[in-house]
């Protein structure tokens, strides 16, 4: 753990629900853009798997992703929870969805004996995108929180055994291995198909490796902490990734070639310190995000 530790520095009683009114500091200096959009209330704390039924019942389908303290700083977000941390009644945890009209946040809240996770409704999400960073100190008990470490180098995922993380002095490495009943088909005739048909096709692809790119971003960037500077659903985000997003003539060259390639690399940043971020797929349920220092 000693070595890991020096490698990843230098890395640079049943709840009770009910709706309640929010506390009063949580209600301060909220503007017309960012509400509150109600509150639940356990009395007794939200114990075992409560917590994310309640997350659950209220974000729907979506995927909630953890706000990173050290992480870029949304003005919207910072004007509900800013009187909170400033406040003797810190969050425990925060969180944001955007699967919806407007991005909703849940803040986590300690009251008396119990807890209380407030919901608020942003306007958008309005940070200015930044250069992506690397954090110089990376503590493993932070980051990898919600992995097992099995060997002096290797972690896998606490409830996805085909999650896994490699970690040496030149990179981290994350894996997840699922393959698909069906390959991704190459066309050997692609060459010689129209324009309308070639745009078309290379629609499709482009569609599909932005689902992989999800997918990734999940596994990888959503089930770790404090890695990068960017917030979660900053990765979603075009006028954040789209200067590192493989193109449409990218995937055109690939397809043209007419037979699979070993790897897509889907998304290619260089970090402010110099370290490579590459996330990258088969297209046959390998995806892969390797971070590399110069």
């Amino acid at each position: 753990m000693r070595k890991l530790l020096a490698v990843l520095v230098f890395f640079t009683v049943c709840a009770t629900f009910s709706f309640a009114a929010p506390v009063a500091s949580a209600k301060a200096n909220v503007n017309s853009s960012t509400k509150i959009y109600g509150a639940v209330e356990a009395k007794a704390g939200f114990a075992g798997g409560r917590l994310f039924d309640v997350l659950d019942s209220v974000g729907g389908s979506g995927t909630w992703m953890e706000w990173d303290v050290n992480g870029v700083r949304d003005p919207s977000v910072m004007k509900a929870i800013d009187p909170l941390l400033n406040s003797s009644n810190k969050p425990k945890m925060i969180w944001a969805i955007t699967e919806r009209e407007k991005p909703l946040l849940a803040v986590l809240l300690p009251k008396g004996a119990g807890e209380v996770i407030v919901f608020y409704e942003l306007g958008a999400f309005d940070a200015k995108p930044v250069p992506l960073k690397l954090n110089k100190v990376l503590t493993p008990d932070v980051v990898f929180r919600d992995y097992r470490q099995i060997s002096e180098k290797e972690f896998v995922h606490l409830d996805r055994s085909n999650l896994k993380i490699l970690v040496t002095d030149k990179l981290i490495r994350f894996t997840y291995d699922n393959p698909d009943k069906t390959p991704l088909r190459y066309d050997p005739d692609f060459a010689t198909k129209t324009l309308v048909d070639k745009h078309a096709e290379v629609n499709d692809y482009l569609g599909f490796l932005k689902y992989e790119y999800s997918m990734m971003l999940r596994a990888f960037v959503q089930s770790t902490r404090g890695i990068f500077n960017w917030q979660p659903w900053h990765w979603y985000m075009d006028k954040w990734n789209s200067k590192f997003m493989i193109t449409a003539k990218e995937i055109e060259m690939i397809l043209s070639k007419g037979v699979p390639p070993e790897y897509i690399t889907v998304f290619k940043a260089k970090a402010s310190g110099g370290e490579m971020v590459e996330m990258r797929t088969t297209g046959n349920g390998f995806l892969e995000m390797v971070i590399t220092r110069p």
